[in-house]
């Protein structure tokens, strides 16, 4: 359990994404390696002795995918076959990479998407409901 009483758990992980707009992660106190997934021992080391870490939100994006045939609640927000979605893998600057919704680009056309396009995080319209990592163009 870390200091400020959140456990390393995806709720609490959720929690700092809806409640305080924050992507956290952990750091390894023995290590100092980064998660971006809060768990409660070291994926390096096998430490327990983790503390929560706040990352900037800044990255690159390595992959993506342009997606068209959706959930139902993305199809709820206007996603389909006409107006596809993307998702991507964004290195953070900090070396951990995470999986996130990217925004700004245009997924009908996914050719014109580049890799290694900067990237921030983007949590303007989070939903309660289903919240998701999301990032933008830098």
């Amino acid at each position: 359990m870390a200091e400020d009483g959140r456990p390393f758990t995806g709720d609490s992980f959720y929690a700092y994404l809806k409640e305080e707009k924050r992507l956290m992660g952990v750091r390894c106190r023995s290590c100092g390696h980064l998660s971006v997934e809060p768990r409660s021992i070291c994926r390096s080391c096998h430490s327990g002795d983790l503390e929560w870490h706040e990352f900037k939100g800044r990255g690159r994006l390595s992959t993506f995918t342009c997606i068209s045939i959706v959930p139902s609640h993305m199809g709820e927000k206007g996603y389909g076959r006409d107006n596809p979605y993307c998702t991507g893998i964004v290195t953070l600057e900090e070396g951990p990479r995470i999986g996130g919704l990217i925004r700004g680009v245009d997924a009908s056309n996914p050719q014109n998407i580049k890799t290694e396009t900067e990237m921030v995080l983007d949590l303007e319209d989070l939903d309660p409901e289903h919240p998701a990592v999301a990032f933008r163009l830098a």
